[in-house]
């Protein structure tokens, strides 16, 4: 007889009978089995979302907000909660396989005062996105292992102290600045980026207070603690009436204080709203400019809300974002940052006037923004042409180093920039003394035509933000020396910030060098070093290819430090400077510098053998120095 090979087995009874009895038993394993592999793919939520109720600033409140209010405020909501699981389980994300049951926590829990409000389908967020984050960081080691020790402590200096005021925007801008360079990349999830680890691991595991204190949530999350207390406190009041009357007029005091408090945060909500409304339409400062006020929409459209991926330089003002308008057109987007609507009006000033300004070596400005952000916090910004080709600074020391600049092209930037600065100098009215010349602020177009950039914008950097000293706008190893020691500005200081980007443009060299015993020195305090040696084609940056001449090359080393000289009256105006490199007039007589402090004894001994004379060994050869006489001849030479 034909026995089934599946129950025919030595371990099995032959006999039909036993053999039936045995299915229930199978039946049973298989059910265990099926559940055990169910609740394998599903987890309990590990987040704690109920700590949310004692917010007031979070989705359960906002039913009269926009959606991308609505969503913001879930995003910050979502964080704190996280920042609390790090602070417990050392994790930034809970586990994949409880995403399910997290977002159905999170949405019970926000629509707990009878709101309605689907987050995923309304703000654009996937099943998934919630236990997904930066770079596959997901615990509190690997995003230590990330960040190293040093800017760890900066955070933690910045942050161990209680939020509000000035410490809350000490704290907001390290946790933007210090950390972000260490998580490079593409983030996985649009909910929880790599913006936001920064903010979640201080308020968990730096601030001492933790990321559930009123001031903390504040600061890092934008929620504030809500009036769900009073109702508590009005039960006490009442349990113990018969205290007396005095504890019912301190009850009463502090109601009171809580309803001022209540209506002011409503005056100041329904202020930014007027503002955010007033602003929302893009609209020309009057009908004969081409300045447009862009809403704060347009800017978040056209630089995919801010992306790390879309930024393309960071300073002491704030980041600078590539950018795509709704026509099509790319542009450059400088966000200041510590911005306050107090200078609202001087900003929109300046820019009129800068918008004004035109000229082919000068970067246009197409229009600005500003705006209030329930997150952010109040927005500045400018909209500027686009420069395909970075900045002289990107060429010289950063991403495209490797390719060398000929001598062609590093005259023609030097030019360009001459000629834009004199265009500032001389052509405005009143004339515009830029302040902070430096190889980063000297844009690239697609001709490699140079574009002066930030002109005019010293006027209106950010609160607080400078950086040389609280009174001088500027960069060290910039900075003329008689602007640094004494706050003294005229033209002649923007000159000596040329005369350096022309040394830096060529010789390959940044302005402040290293010597032999690790000390700081000035590119012009080496290039005169060899210059005084009769060296100066040493200056030039070697293995360049299709280099110039030797004389045109020793000219332009001349013409830069006659520039940079730490002496003012020794300087020529940027239009002199400008007449002897487009022409073949004679370079007037350049005067000896003061040693730098660092001087080795060999400058010191020909300085001191050469100081009685004036003259001094070259392959152009040097005379005794008259100022007002050689820049007088240079003038008249050109029918000035």
């Amino acid at each position: 007889m034909y026995k089934n090979p599946i129950w025919h087995h030595p371990s099995l009874p032959e006999n039909p009978q036993e053999t039936m009895a045995l299915k229930p038993i199978f039946s049973i394993i298989f059910f265990l089995v099926i559940s055990i592999c169910c609740i394998s793919v599903s987890a309990e939520c590990p987040l704690n979302f109920k700590i949310l109720s004692n917010f007031s600033e979070t989705i359960s409140t906002a039913k009269t907000r926009n959606i991308s209010e609505q969503c913001q405020a879930a995003r910050q909501g979502l964080h704190l909660v996280l920042s609390e699981y790090l602070l417990t389980d050392s994790r930034f994300l809970p586990p994949t396989n409880s995403s399910s049951d997290c977002w159905e926590a999170f949405e019970t829990q926000i629509n707990a005062s009878g709101s309605s409000f689907d987050i995923r389908s309304s703000c654009g967020y996937d099943t998934l996105s919630i236990s997904e984050g930066c770079l596959n960081i997901t615990t509190r080691k690997e995003f230590e292992e990330r960040v190293p020790l040093g800017s760890r402590q900066s955070m933690a200096s910045a942050c161990n102290q209680t939020l509000t005021g000035s410490a809350c925007t000490e704290c907001s801008a390290t946790l933007s600045t210090s950390p972000t360079i260490y998580l490079k990349g593409n983030s996985t999830s649009n909910l929880t980026d790599c913006t936001s680890y920064p903010i979640i691991y201080a308020a968990a595991l730096l601030n001492k207070f933790g990321p559930t204190d009123e001031n903390t949530a504040e600061c890092l999350f934008f929620i504030a603690l809500g009036l769900n207390q009073d109702k508590k406190n009005l039960a006490w009041v009442y349990g113990t009436v018969a205290a007396g009357v005095l504890l019912g007029a301190m009850v009463s005091g502090l109601l009171g204080f809580f309803y001022w408090k209540r209506r002011r945060a409503i005056k100041k909500r329904a202020l930014v709203e007027d503002i955010r409304i007033h602003f929302a339409e893009p609209s020309s400062m009057h009908p004969n400019s081409t300045l447009v006020r862009f809403s704060i929409e347009d800017i978040k459209v056209a630089t995919k809300n801010f992306h790390r991926d879309n930024i393309i330089g960071v300073g002491g003002f704030g980041n600078v974002y590539k950018g795509v308008l709704s026509d099509g057109s790319v542009v450059a987007v400088k966000r200041f940052k510590n911005c306050s609507p107090a200078g609202d009006a001087s900003f929109v000033h300046e820019v009129q006037v800068i918008s004004s300004i035109r000229h082919r070596n000068l970067v246009a400005l197409k229009g600005f923004c500003m705006a209030p952000v329930s997150i952010e916090g109040h927005q500045r910004i400018i909209v500027c042409e686009y420069m395909p080709n970075g900045s002289l600074h990107d060429h010289l020391f950063g991403r495209w180093s490797h390719n060398r600049l000929d001598w062609g092209a590093r005259c023609k930037i030097a030019v360009g920039m001459a000629r834009g600065l004199a265009y500032l100098h001389r052509d405005v009215q009143p004339a515009i003394i830029h302040r902070d010349i430096k190889a980063s602020n000297i844009l690239l177009d697609e001709n490699f035509d140079a574009r002066v950039a930030d002109f005019g914008l010293a006027k209106f950097t950010p609160e607080g933000v400078t950086h040389v000293s609280t009174r001088v706008a500027g960069t060290h190893g910039y900075v003329a020396p008689e602007y640094a020691l004494y706050g003294q500005l005229t033209e002649k200081s923007d000159v000596y910030s040329f005369g350096v980007v022309l040394l830096e443009l060529l010789s390959g060299r940044k302005a402040l060098l290293s010597n032999a015993q690790s000390q700081s020195l000035h590119i012009t305090d080496w290039a005169w070093s060899l210059v005084r040696k009769g060296s100066s084609l040493e200056v030039i940056e070697q293995d360049m290819e299709d280099p110039g001449t030797p004389e045109a090359m020793e000219r332009y080393v001349m013409i830069a430090l006659l520039c940079a000289h730490p002496q003012l009256h020794c300087r020529p105006t940027i239009d002199q400077a400008l007449k002897i490199m487009e022409s073949d007039l004679p370079l007037p007589h350049i005067p000896d510098r003061p040693l730098p402090l660092i001087a080795d004894l060999e400058d010191i001994e020909r300085s001191a053998s050469t100081s009685g004379s004036g003259q001094y060994s070259s392959a152009s050869g040097y005379q005794s120095y008259s100022t007002e006489k050689s820049f007088n001849a240079l003038d008249s030479q050109n029918g000035r």
